[in-house]
């Protein structure tokens, strides 16, 4: 079985995802072909980034993702086929890899080199397409393009902590489909840095100061047993162990989400202070 992946930023209103799962079945007819979102921002590597460092490991070695978001080919944005962690990527040189897998290095890396054979306006269609059907027969990078040591790299926005260790300053990286807020602070930094001291997460004017494990635990914590729940916002570590800013039981189109009803964006600041308790003062008795 041949396994291929789909992550763009085409949307499903047009032509585009259809014609590259056609072309894909001409080359390939017993290929499967899996989605996992066509509805990226525009141009948002940040944003494939984080959908696909928490879903590409989800799928067996050997899958052939294929990523569509900011592809088209200049001399600044090549194309490239790497293999890396047991899988392969066919995509542009734009620094998302270097997002997705940082810490991991490539087995092989190829720029490739096919597109004096191919009159291309639509690469990912016309490019991609060839080069990941290829891999998937179990093609040799080497034949569709020429190896290279390195890839495009980007420095992902990171969180900051302050000199006295009592601060993180992130960000918010991604919205979700629910309208949630997802920062770039991760559980293993939160508790690292934190300690188990009380904190304060603060988020333009929200503040929190307890972070959930499931959403529904604000429908059974006492401070709220008197509320309709429905619409509540809360903290909680996220399924990707991400700190995110939720709405209970958001919809965008009724309730509302995070983003909306709290007037958070991408990029928005995001600051946890923890609380450092005073130090007791012991008298002596003489």
């Amino acid at each position: 079985m041949s396994l291929i992946t789909l992550t763009t930023d085409f949307g499903t209103k047009d032509h585009f995802v259809g014609a590259v799962k056609g072309a894909i079945y001409s080359e390939l007819p017993d290929a499967k072909i899996v989605d996992i979102t066509h509805e990226i921002s525009p141009f948002n590597i940040t944003e494939t980034a984080y959908i696909l460092k928490n879903s590409y490991k989800s799928f067996p070695k050997g899958t052939v993702h294929v990523i569509g978001v900011d592809s088209e080919l200049s001399e600044e944005n090549k194309h490239i086929a790497l293999e890396l962690d047991g899988h392969y990527f066919v995509c542009p040189d734009n620094g998302i890899i270097s997002m997705i897998v940082a810490e991991f290095k490539p087995t092989k890396i190829v720029e490739i080199t096919i597109h004096d054979r191919i009159e291309s306006s639509f690469p990912v269609l016309e490019v991609f397409v060839q080069v990941a059907c290829f891999i998937a027969r179990g093609g040799n990078l080497t034949v569709i393009g020429r190896e290279i040591s390195e890839f495009k790299t980007i420095i992902e926005i990171q969180p900051k902590v302050n000199q006295s260790q009592d601060q993180i300053i992130g960000g918010i990286v991604y919205i979700d489909n629910y309208g949630n807020v997802i920062t770039n602070i991760s559980k293993k930094m939160f508790q690292e840095i934190g300690k188990g001291r009380n904190f304060e997460i603060n988020a333009k004017k929200h503040k929190f100061t307890k972070v959930f494990s499931k959403y529904n635990e604000v429908a059974s914590n006492s401070a709220y047993s008197n509320q309709q729940y429905e619409g509540h916002k809360l903290a909680i570590f996220n399924s990707a162990n991400y700190i995110e800013i939720a709405i209970y039981r958001s919809n965008l189109d009724t309730v509302g989400g995070a983003c909306s009803l709290l007037g958070l964006a991408y990029r928005d600041t995001v600051t946890i202070n923890f609380i450092n308790e005073p130090k007791q003062e012991f008298t002596t008795l003489n």
